[in-house]
């Protein structure tokens, strides 16, 4: 089913059946629900002792903290990175990580008090970065509003990264925690073809939703970077279908585009190729030649698509940075989506390319785990 507005007034999961338990015990396990509004998905409500998670020392991530409030996502994109993560939770990376999502209920308030403890340095908070924090079940459980809440009354900048365009219901509580501290928006947005996005990732919001979404960040006076990724190749990789791609981002308002090939970790890849093999058969072979055995595609792939992506990004007025070329870091960074510092921030940005306060050169905001 594809979702154009992700709904908001279904009755509360609390008010369904229990479902069957989940593969092992979570920790925190509060219950497992299903509901018919959500067709084949339990959630899993768990309570959390904590909120922020530390990225490790050894990361190369260009950021510290990030916070997850959902594991799982019902978007169900077939090339999504976090896959492999489910299986940390005894779920599988596949079916399961498209229908079994855990749900931290208290998230809000762990981080609230986290926030407040003397020790915080006020870092910068990554969401968006493992799961989408707008996934469907979001309009249900309603947890962003108490974390954007938490971080800008605490005075901790952050960053939101997602498909979702149930982020338009928050659009006047940015507004409100821009004023106390940094923010930086993007949306993830890889292609137009509506059928092709509706069979790689089912769960999401049209492209035309999220161009719409993005337009209304902007017209909100809240800048907003794009996340062009993963481009697919001989599906998305076109000239026709880059011009095409970045002439609609450049309508919207976007502020910058990131943009990189596929990349296919382990836990992704098996997914991934049993998919292309149902919808694509004829280009398994060529996948296979072009990624080996590993999760990268070659150099010379890479260094192809950027030169393309970097002529239809000038077509359209986008400054020439943001193509990706170290596909390891594919999922940890989207482009000048930045918020400037609450002081210099001006409602107003004019559309397309980069809007005042906010320099072409501007460094990429941290975005992942």
């Amino acid at each position: 089913m594809r979702w154009t507005n992700q709904q908001l007034n279904q009755p509360l999961l609390t008010e369904q059946a229990p479902a069957t338990a989940p593969l092992l015990p979570l920790a925190g396990l509060v219950k497992s629900v299903q509901t018919p509004e959500f067709a084949g998905i339990t959630f899993h409500e768990v309570l959390s002792k904590s909120a922020l998670n530390k990225v490790p020392p050894s990361s190369t991530m260009p950021f510290e903290w990030t916070v997850n409030p959902y594991r799982g996502c019902s978007h169900a994109c077939v090339y999504c990175f976090a896959r492999k993560s489910h299986t940390y939770l005894d779920f599988d990376p596949g079916v399961d990580f498209d229908s079994q999502v855990v749900v931290k209920v208290n998230v809000a308030q762990v981080l609230r008090k986290e926030l407040f403890k003397p020790s915080w340095g006020r870092h910068h908070v990554a969401l968006g970065t493992n799961t989408d924090p707008y996934q469907r079940a979001e309009g249900r459980y309603g947890l962003m509003p108490g974390i954007i809440s938490a971080l800008a009354d605490s005075g901790t900048p952050f960053s939101i990264l997602t498909k979702g365009t149930l982020l338009a219901r928050d659009i006047p509580l940015l507004r409100r925690a821009a004023a106390d501290v940094s923010i930086g928006m993007g949306i993830s947005l890889a292609l137009l073809d509506e059928d092709l996005a509706q069979r790689l990732e089912p769960g999401t919001p049209s492209p035309k939703a999220r161009l719409a979404l993005i337009s209304k960040l902007r017209d909100a006076g809240l800048p907003c970077g794009v996340m062009a990724m993963p481009i697919l190749p001989w599906l998305t990789d076109s000239d026709e279908a880059l011009d095409q791609l970045f002439a609609a981002l450049a309508r919207a308002g976007a502020t910058g585009v990131s943009a990189g090939a596929l990349y296919l970790r382990p836990g992704t890849r098996e997914w991934f190729m049993q998919w292309l093999a149902r919808e694509h058969p004829a280009l398994v072979g060529r996948y296979r030649r072009l990624y080996g055995t590993g999760a990268y595609a070659p150099k010379e792939y890479r260094q192809w698509l950027a030169a393309k992506v970097n002529e239809a990004r000038a077509r359209n007025g986008f400054s020439a940075q943001g193509f990706v070329h170290d596909p390891r870091q594919d999922e940890a960074r989207y482009p000048s989506g930045s918020m400037p510092e609450a002081s210099n921030f001006r409602i107003g940005h004019e559309k397309a390319g980069t809007p005042e306060g906010i320099p072409a050169s501007a460094a990429f905001s941290p975005t992942l785990f």
